[in-house]
């Protein structure tokens, strides 16, 4: 058992003092806020007689006095979760910029750099970019997969080998992981898939079922589904998912991301994606749309009345112009709302916790949409019970110890407060010195070897 005093620390929804934590088995055992040890009290005995011969005094055994093994100075929050996420988007960050472009130009470049991968190289870029993320404070990420096979469509001799080599990364990065494997079978709306899409998809919805039921995941690992798209699956290969939303596994769905997914799903269906989901039933409690940036009141209703997430990812939606989501007419209806790096443009909990906030300022007009400690929430418990750890994302007997500790001394944060808006509003991932993830250290501030194993990965990959 090990055991630390945190100076502050988010807990139960608000920020406390001098919070003693104990950690066993890579969970917490206790959690004591405005923790003051006790010095033992010598008993008070009566003086004997001189005639009678003194009693043995009668001592109950004080209580132990932990020993915290640190104090960790600053303010400690709970890890956060990574809801939706593509590793190797990373590989393109900085490179995407030239020539304006729009998210169709961006997507033939995100397909080229697929077209370069291999297990091996996948397994080290991933691995980076989840240091990355570990670094940043993330404790666990979502990660919607889907690239599959041989750069011909062919499975390779393990038709799991990129998914294994993801769950290899994120073990070795210290990061749990929910593997989304994800189902794709056309181009757009019935088409054939074509070029590097043949790596993506598989030869049926059945085929790709046998595949994933295959994986298995571990105490770090859980294994999740998704469809990418109304436009990559096809309305009657909807049904495929619909026993994962019975069983209550992680099913995610890009949703509505684009205008024109929208229009050409009216055009082939005469519905809009939300739509046809439910219709298939696909929307559940443990269903998240991805992005749900342009819904009507109906599907926002039909998301709200399933109790399903919706997974925000606004540096990348600011990055690729999709637009700003409605998240808080989503809360209101009944929707959870969680927070994802996607393309890895940025990776920061702590901007996309503000971005959110600050997109619905921009869309409404109107300042305190979203509070900090509704923030904190979407991107802690909400997010690890979306990605099926429930039992991760808060500071509290019983879930697994995570901590995050931020320095409140940098440039950002010094002078800021010391309480969670200043996490929200001002902090950033560069603020991050210590993470923690089921008990074990994996961030001690050295931000350093983060970044030689991620250009080492990437420059790889571009020569």
């Amino acid at each position: 058992m090990s055991a630390y005093l945190l100076e502050r620390a988010w807990v139960d929804g608000r920020v406390r003092d001098r919070v003693l934590v104990e950690i066993e088995g890579g969970r917490f055992t206790r959690v004591t806020p405005d923790f003051s040890p006790v010095e033992p009290v010598s008993p008070m005995v009566k003086p004997p007689s001189p005639m009678v011969k003194p009693p043995s005094p009668v001592v109950e055994p004080p209580s132990p006095v932990v020993e915290p093994v640190e104090t960790l100075r600053g303010l400690t929050l709970p890890g956060f979760a990574n809801t939706h996420s593509h590793a190797f988007h990373r590989a393109l960050r900085g490179r995407t910029q030239t020539d304006r472009g729009t998210f169709w130009t961006w997507r033939e470049q995100m397909y080229a750099v697929a077209a370069r991968l291999t297990p091996d190289s996948y397994h080290e870029l991933a691995r980076a970019t989840y240091s990355e993320m570990v670094a940043a404070g993330f404790t666990a990420v979502g990660e919607f997969h889907y690239l599959h096979h041989a750069p011909d469509g062919t499975p390779y001799a393990d038709p799991n080998a990129f998914g294994q080599a993801l769950i290899a990364a994120a073990a070795d990065a210290g990061i749990r992981i929910t593997l989304l494997d994800t189902l794709y079978l056309s181009s757009g709306f019935g088409a054939a898939p074509e070029g590097v899409q043949r790596r993506y998809a598989d030869r049926s919805a059945e085929a790709w079922r046998e595949r994933v039921d295959a994986l298995t995941g571990g105490d770090h690992a859980r294994v999740g589904v998704a469809a990418h798209s109304v436009r990559a699956v096809p309305a009657e290969s909807l049904k495929v998912l619909a026993p994962y939303v019975d069983q209550g596994a992680p099913v995610h769905v890009h949703l509505s991301e684009q205008v024109q997914e929208n229009q050409d799903c009216l055009a082939s269906h005469g519905v809009t994606p939300t739509r046809l989901l439910a219709d298939h039933g696909i929307l559940g409690p443990m269903t998240t749309a991805v992005h749900a940036t342009h819904l009507t009141d109906e599907d926002i209703a039909l998301l709200g009345g399933a109790g399903s997430y919706a997974s925000f990812c606004p540096t990348t939606e600011r990055d690729l112009g999709d637009g700003i989501g409605p998240s808080r007419r989503l809360r209101a209806a009944g929707a959870a709302i969680t927070l994802g790096s996607d393309s890895q443009a940025v990776i920061d909990p702590f901007e996309e916790m503000r971005a959110l906030e600050l997109d619905e300022r921009l869309a409404s007009q109107q300042r305190g949409r979203w509070s900090a400690d509704e923030l904190l929430a979407a991107a802690t418990s909400m997010g690890h019970a979306s990605l099926g750890w429930a039992d991760a994302g808060e500071i509290a007997v019983g879930h697994r110890a995570d901590l995050v500790t931020l320095d409140l001394e940098t440039p950002r944060t010094a002078g800021a407060g010391r309480d969670e808006h200043t996490a929200v509003f001002a902090a950033a991932a560069a603020d991050v010195r210590r993470v923690m993830v089921d008990g074990v250290i994996r961030f001690d501030g050295d931000s350093g070897a983060v970044g030689a194993r991620l250009a080492h990965a990437v420059e790889a990959l571009w020569r």
